[in-house]
């Protein structure tokens, strides 16, 4: 099964490992991003869409129907923010994203990146895994075929460029983390791979951790 896909967040880390392997396989038929600003890659079947304010999307819903699934990777830190703020440019904009596109694309698998330690219960007492839980569980309320994938320490993809200080300071510790923790670590690659498959075959699960994604990722194409 060919797929068609809209990715956010294409000019960070994980968007932009998601987006370049959707470019290489051959599953992936169409690929819509939408970013911020230009994230500087060209492919035959990619077509971007700058947009700054992800809250109000009307000047650009006409371009987002009949597409397969969404691959939502854009995020920010928590760091030096408080709840209300953080639910604002997390929550609130990944749920009006989402509004909007279950209304275009009703049977549409929306993958959500969140992170390893994710709150479900919404009542932790971490702020930044309380935000992400509830959007994940209101996620998953709009899009019957949603996946909410909870990645741990990821490896980026060979030719990524948007890579934080931290992870070059930290990716020769890769290796020796997915020997020891298989558990917490995973790479790029199959983070998409398993969002991919999701979208062309199903997944199993509804919130995939760490060895979940790595399953998915890896298992059989059809």
């Amino acid at each position: 099964m060919t797929i068609s896909t809209i990715i956010t967040g294409a000019t960070g880390m994980v968007g932009e490992g998601v987006l370049l392997e959707c470019l290489a396989d051959p599953r992936v038929e169409r690929v819509l991003v939408i970013n911020r600003k230009p994230a500087g890659v060209s492919h035959p079947k990619l077509v971007e869409i700058v947009h700054a304010d992800f809250h109000d999307l009307s000047a650009i819903q006409s371009r987002l129907a009949g597409y397969d699934a969404c691959f939502f990777c854009l995020g920010v830190s928590s760091v030096g923010m408080s709840e209300a703020e953080y639910t604002r440019v997390t929550q609130d904009l990944t749920l009006e994203f989402g509004r909007t596109l279950a209304r275009l694309n009703p049977d549409m698998t929306f993958c959500y990146v969140t992170g390893q330690g994710t709150d479900s219960t919404e009542h932790g007492k971490t702020m930044w895994a309380r935000v992400k839980g509830r959007t994940e569980n209101q996620l998953l309320r709009l899009f019957p075929r949603g996946v909410m994938l909870r990645p741990g320490m990821m490896r980026a993809t060979p030719g990524q460029k948007n890579l934080k200080g931290w992870y070059r300071l930290l990716a020769w510790t890769y290796p020796i983390g997915r020997a020891l923790w298989p558990a917490a670590f995973c790479t790029l690659q199959e983070v998409a791979q398993a969002m991919i498959n999701a979208a062309a075959v199903g997944s199993p699960k509804k919130v995939l951790e760490v060895p979940d994604i790595v399953a998915l990722a890896h298992s059989p194409r059809r």
